[in-house]
């Protein structure tokens, strides 16, 4: 089995906004998501959720606002998921979410690091 990142972007809208109860429908569809994941044994790391806030470190030690010059899309998270190839990988990010609100669904093989 090798481990995929499935990287979570969507469109950086701060003017949207959910309602409570769109948040927790919203919430459910990913847990049952990731349920179904973990119940085949194939979520290796639950990730995180990543904020819209952030700063990028230059050489020179230039440190500038945001991840990126104008932004349009965000990184809004990540898991990590096992698979026998990216294929399989991908199949497990259709199921994703975030396609639903407009997102999508980045899926990078990971390339361990040799001691």
């Amino acid at each position: 089995m090798n481990e995929f990142v499935l990287i979570f972007r969507n469109d950086f809208q701060p003017e949207v906004k959910f309602s409570p109860d769109e948040m927790q429908a919203i919430m459910q569809q990913w847990q049952n998501w990731m349920g179904g994941i973990a119940a085949q044994n194939k979520l290796a790391s639950s990730g995180n959720r990543l904020g819209g806030d952030g700063k990028t470190v230059k050489p020179g030690n230039i440190v500038t606002n945001g991840p990126y010059a104008e932004i349009k899309e965000m990184i809004s998270g990540f898991i990590i998921v096992t698979a026998d190839s990216i294929e399989e990988a991908s199949e497990i990010a259709k199921g994703c979410p975030i396609l639903n609100v407009g997102g999508n669904v980045e899926v990078r093989n990971i390339i361990p690091m040799n001691n």
